[in-house]
């Protein structure tokens, strides 16, 4: 009889009196014990670095959420949920760090509300929940904001808001882009276009959308990229939207035809980055057509028109000459670099223009007509 054979039988026969053993225990010294050798074989097991390999029993009263979960699921799928925690049990565990003395949701945010909040579910798994816990060396709070992301965006499940939220905290954090992107699994161009969004000009002073468009001897930004702090305070840095003006319509990112258009998009199908940027040139010098385009977003878009076009603090003539971009052919505002290809005088004309038809929308909505000063204040990034 070989000694593998000898040491096999030998492992099985002290695992019945380990089961054994713990049959005879109460059920929450049993489920301590479970845990306890879990870890153990865990941490002299060859998966030792995979947290998947340890998933023990929680009590749910020593399990929170996070507070920023950019996640969100709708009443039917979080009952589809349910629905599947109650037919096929568990069959993901919840993913969690120790702080104090609780465990910190990362990911699961919601296999951790079913397991609390459906009386059914909750009375099957004996007020427990499956967690496992990440690595020891990734638990600084930047590390487990984007240990969440990345587990959301691998199923394609995050909101706009607030991953923007998000990425304005990392900032803060002297988070660089690159580092933002490699991290949550994003282009730079993504991250651009999720500040631009939520208004956080700040965030993208320093990109080349800021750049784009720029009418001659314009004031430049009166504050620095926050990738280019070592030391500050986030309270005097970090800036939001107009909300001073009374005047201003605001709507929410859902509501904005240019979102639904495309306008926030980093490609366009089928073209290159130099190919989209000579198109918006081409448009731009377009008189005729850039002013139709103009007369139809002014005209069809409700809800984007009033949510940037009554904001008095940023550029009006770049959204008017983006938007219409977009409108006419679904190009991206990431392209306005086009803008820049133009002659002196083809900018001229069309500042011009984009100044004609926003006048034409502020008239027809009761507002003063504007002058090209007024439009293009000289902060060149805060188009939100």
């Amino acid at each position: 009889m070989d000694t593998e054979y000898i040491n096999y039988m030998a492992l099985r026969e002290k695992v019945s009196d380990l089961i054994e053993l713990l049959d005879g225990m109460p059920e929450e010294e049993k489920i301590e014990s479970t845990n306890y050798i879990k870890h153990e074989l865990h941490q002299n097991g060859p998966f030792k670095d995979e947290p998947v390999d340890c998933v023990i029993w929680e009590k749910q009263d020593n399990i929170k959420a996070n507070d920023y979960n950019p996640n969100k699921v709708a009443p039917p799928e979080m009952k589809l949920l349910a629905h599947s925690i109650m037919e096929d049990g568990y069959t993901q565990p919840i993913v969690t760090w120790q702080v104090d003395e609780k465990k910190e949701v990362i990911d699961g945010f919601h296999r951790n509300r079913v397991g609390k909040e459906n009386e059914a579910v909750q009375k099957r798994i004996k007020g427990y929940l499956p967690i496992v816990l990440i690595k020891d060396d990734r638990q600084g709070r930047n590390n487990r904001i984007a240990s969440t992301i990345r587990h959301n965006r691998a199923r394609g499940k995050h909101t706009v808001d607030s991953m923007s939220d998000i990425i304005l905290e990392l900032k803060n954090r002297n988070w660089k882009n690159s580092r933002i992107a490699k991290e949550l699994g994003m282009e730079e161009d993504e991250i651009l276009r999720l500040c631009q969004i939520t208004g956080l000009a700040d965030v993208f002073s320093d990109e080349e959308f800021s750049r784009s468009w720029d009418i001659e001897n314009a004031e430049q930004p009166d504050f620095v990229p926050l990738d280019e702090f070592t030391d500050f305070d986030e309270s005097e840095q970090s800036r939001t939207v107009n909300t001073s003006d009374e005047t201003r319509i605001f709507h929410k990112w859902e509501q904005w035809e240019c979102q639904k258009a495309g306008f926030y998009a980093n490609t366009f199908p089928g073209k290159t980055k130099d190919e989209c940027i000579q198109l918006y040139a081409d448009f731009l010098a377009d008189i005729p057509r850039f002013k139709s385009a103009m007369g139809s977003v002014i005209s069809e878009w409700k809800h984007s028109c009033e949510h940037y076009l009554s904001n008095q603090a940023m550029n009006r003539i770049a959204w008017m000459g983006q938007s219409a971009m977009c409108y006419d052919s679904g190009i991206p505002s990431v392209f306005c670099g086009g803008y820049n290809l133009l002659t002196e005088d083809q900018q001229k004309e069309a500042d011009n223009a984009a100044l004609e038809y926003l006048n034409m929308w502020l008239e027809r909505n009761g507002r003063e007509p504007v002058t090209m000063e007024q439009a293009n204040p000289g902060r060149q990034s805060t188009i939100y």
